[in-house]
């Protein structure tokens, strides 16, 4: 069984089983049809996934790991907080009529900071420390910026990612504020293990473990059936994930990341995205 399955399974047990349902209270996401969308979640979830084992892709149902990097790409290596820069359209209903999502993601990651050995960016100063200064406490890159919020077209779901070098691998830790189970779940994950091995092999190390902190881990009321059928169905093993040997993270592409013998079951039904 996929290590992906494997928590996705006991994360969306412990929600339906043991969660608190928020119907009573007023929210903010709405259905196309204007319903609130509420959602029943739990508080504090927390995954490891060790990527020197395996990729953690899920085999429920069929993961666009491409889309999903690509889209990791775009926010790190384009640094673009622009829709028409991205392959998928999974940011069109947050985009302005120019395809700009305002100081967003890619936004945050562009701004360059004063230093008292240079100036960077978020992401070329993490990449110096870990080349240069791995034993830093430090390497730490967040988009969750309360001064540009108002200037967002969404404010970021997963926000920071803290880099520790121990030995000779890169560990990190993801904080994620707010998490739709069915939709995203593993998209956030393959992103962020495919994004930690792109930094590991443009720093001469290896990609060791990925914690996953997720505050509210949700699903939506409309999704609780699929969610029920979906964790129903006996996982397979997980893929081998290849990956080019570029040390150059900007050398990269989606077409870097090979899974092989990828199988998973079949999934058509269509999911309703609250907005």
């Amino acid at each position: 069984m996929s290590k992906a399955d494997e928590l996705f399974i006991q994360n969306c047990r412990e929600i339906l089983e043991h969660g608190t349902w928020d119907t009573d209270l007023s929210v903010r996401p709405k259905w196309e049809d204007g319903t609130p969308a509420h959602t029943i979640k739990r508080f504090g979830i927390v995954n490891r996934y060790n990527l020197a084992e395996e990729f953690p892709i899920m085999t429920l149902r069929r993961c666009y790991y491409r889309s999903a990097i690509d889209e990791i790409l775009w926010i790190y290596q384009k640094k673009s907080n622009n829709i028409h820069e991205l392959s998928s359209h999974v940011w069109d209903e947050w985009a302005d009529e120019n395809g700009s999502i305002g100081k967003a993601y890619g936004y945050q990651m562009s701004v360059k900071h004063k230093y008292p050995d240079g100036e960077f960016d978020q992401v070329d100063r993490a990449l110096y420390d870990l080349r240069n200064n791995p034993a830093s406490r430090r390497i730490l890159l967040n988009m969750y910026n309360h001064h540009d919020l108002n200037e967002m077209g969404l404010a970021p779901c997963a926000y920071s990612l803290t880099l520790n070098v121990t030995g000779n691998r890169l560990n990190a830790i993801l904080n994620q504020r707010s998490q739709d189970m069915l939709t995203a779940s593993n998209w956030n994950v393959c992103q962020y293990a495919a994004l930690v091995t792109m930094f590991a092999k443009s720093s001469g190390l290896e990609a060791g473990e990925l914690v996953h902190v997720i505050a509210d881990a949700h699903i939506y009321d409309r999704h609780v059936d699929i969610v029920k059928r979906l964790i129903d169905q006996e996982p397979f093993p997980a893929p081998i994930m290849r990956v080019e040997d570029i040390t150059d993270f900007y050398k990269f592409t989606k077409d870097s990341f090979t899974a092989e013998n990828y199988r998973y079951h079949e999934f058509n039904e269509k999911i309703p995205v609250a907005i």
